[in-house]
């Protein structure tokens, strides 16, 4: 596959995952459970989101929207119609979001892999009150959650390494073609 293939397998990844995250969210929002149960929030978080607090709700809708902007600036950078957004402003969105992803799925900030192993392995304590709970979803974290924002930011810097490229033309491997002017004697030849 070559490397501009991969690129768009990249852009239409992120667009999928984009959907699926956000069919997610839309099913959230209209009542359905698809997932919140799994969910890494802490036990008072978590409570409010089952009980479906308006400003849960209101974060679905939000997050939904925000998936169908996804799947749109993901398209971007491979259809024709994408040239008309400016590069530069597609290339800060989609590697913001591409590091961000990465950065959530690997677990600095406590959930993702890095995070949940903590956990699982008891390096890091889980609170007592709820120790069950914290287990089950940091394996749920682990197993679901993190390898898709994972994947999702993977696609999302592959998206934006072609759109970095964007500018030379197809089939030239990425490499600008330098065209010499052409000469009035070529045309007589």
């Amino acid at each position: 596959m070559s490397r501009a293939d991969r690129a768009r397998v990249g852009a239409y990844g992120a667009a999928v995952c984009a959907s699926a995250y956000g069919s997610m969210k839309l099913a959230q929002a209209l009542g359905a459970n698809a997932l919140a149960d799994k969910d890494p929030l802490p036990p008072h978080l978590r409570e409010q989101l089952l009980a479906r607090d308006p400003l849960f709700v209101a974060s679905h809708w939000l997050l939904a929207g925000a998936a169908l902007v996804g799947v749109i600036v993901a398209l971007a950078t491979v259809r024709p119609w994408g040239a008309r957004v400016p590069r530069r402003l597609l290339l800060t969105i989609v590697w913001t979001l591409g590091t961000f992803m990465i950065v959530r799925s690997i677990g600095v900030l406590g959930f993702g892999f890095v995070g949940d192993t903590l956990l699982l392995t008891g390096v890091r304590p889980a609170p007592v009150e709820h120790a069950a709970l914290a287990h089950t979803l940091a394996r749920w974290d682990l197993l679901l959650w993190s390898p898709f924002f994972l994947l999702w930011g993977l696609c999302w810097a592959t998206a934006g390494w072609r759109l970095h490229r964007r500018g030379s033309p197809a089939g030239s491997g990425g490499k600008a073609i330098k065209r010499e002017p052409r000469r009035l004697t070529d045309t007589a030849k």
